[in-house]
């Protein structure tokens, strides 16, 4: 029974509302102690390194999740906005292409127009809206016809020089066969040398021919080849061709001359229909010889 008495009164320390009250003073004198004094920086800053590795250590998987999440989130982002620009980008680059072309298109429409406006006789502008899908055929074909009083025979050409000539002409379309058609000609001159000749088409839309020229023919490479103004189909003066290559070969009569057709042949969209050209007297026919009854041709006339 004593046994148990001693080994109770030992046992029992301070009350817990002691033990607050002793441990709240001692905190509030070493806060004190140490904002007055600072004799704990010290020891806070020994605590801090060791205990840095372990704040490290247990921050860690917060850190490396936070890290992956923003990294899947950015390249998702940057995903989306590349494509974003990507689009952006083809749809800025289509606009710009149209805006080339509407510029361009522009300029030539003011350049007809002020060609229209010099010329001496009356011009209507006209746009191509089919082509001949035989590739060994030039033609076009515009939207103006007989309602837009365009006839067969009038000339075409675009703001540099001519393109060609109507062929065909229905009631709102027109056919016109281009410069460069292996069976159109065309009466020029040479602008240096005032020299008449014809040149025809080849069938290639880059390349005309000057054909049956003597070789000692006063033309040079680079010669501009303008309309004659003969048999008034082309008024004279207008740009057709300039001169690239000229062979001449003594063992033949002729030279090879090939040149360049200087208008757009199959590049414009707009041209200009040439009307009102003065009418020539018709052509004279072959005159014949009174003696024996017979022309020049050596036919027997009738009587």
């Amino acid at each position: 029974m004593e046994h148990t008495q001693s080994f109770q009164f030992f046992n029992r320390g301070p009350t817990p509302a002691v033990r607050l009250i002793f441990f709240s003073i001692l905190s509030l004198l070493l806060l004190f102690v140490d904002a007055r004094f600072q004799y704990l920086e010290t020891a806070r800053s020994a605590l801090s390194v060791v205990v840095y590795p372990l704040q490290r250590l247990v921050t860690a998987p917060a850190m490396l999740w936070h890290e992956a999440d923003t990294y899947f989130v950015t390249h998702n982002t940057l995903i989306r906005d590349n494509n974003q620009l990507r689009l952006q980008h083809s749809t800025d680059a289509a606009q710009l292409q149209q805006f080339q072309a509407m510029q361009a298109e522009n300029k030539h429409l003011r350049e007809l127009l002020a060609i229209q406006q010099q010329a001496s006789y009356p011009m209507q502008l006209a746009e191509i809206v089919y082509t001949e899908r035989d590739i060994f055929k030039r033609k076009l074909f515009l939207n103006k016809g007989s309602l837009a009083n365009v006839l067969a025979g009038q000339v075409v050409m675009d703001n540099i020089g001519i393109v060609g000539q109507i062929t065909r002409v229905y009631p709102w379309l027109s056919e016109v066969t281009l410069v460069t058609d292996k069976d159109h000609a065309v009466p020029v001159q040479v602008l240096r040398s005032g020299l008449r000749a014809v040149v025809f088409g080849s069938g290639d839309t880059s390349e005309l021919a000057l054909r049956y020229m003597p070789v000692s023919s006063d033309i040079k490479e680079g010669d501009m080849l303008v309309t004659s103004g003969i048999d008034g189909t082309y008024p004279p003066g207008l740009p057709v061709a300039k001169v690239i290559r000229i062979e001449r070969d003594p063992a033949y009569p002729f030279a090879r001359i090939l040149c360049a057709p200087v208008a757009g042949v199959d590049k414009q969209r707009q041209l200009l229909i040439l009307s009102g050209l003065p009418k020539l007297p018709e052509h004279p026919e072959a005159a014949t010889e009174p003696s024996g009854g017979k022309s020049k041709a050596g036919v027997q006339k009738k009587p």
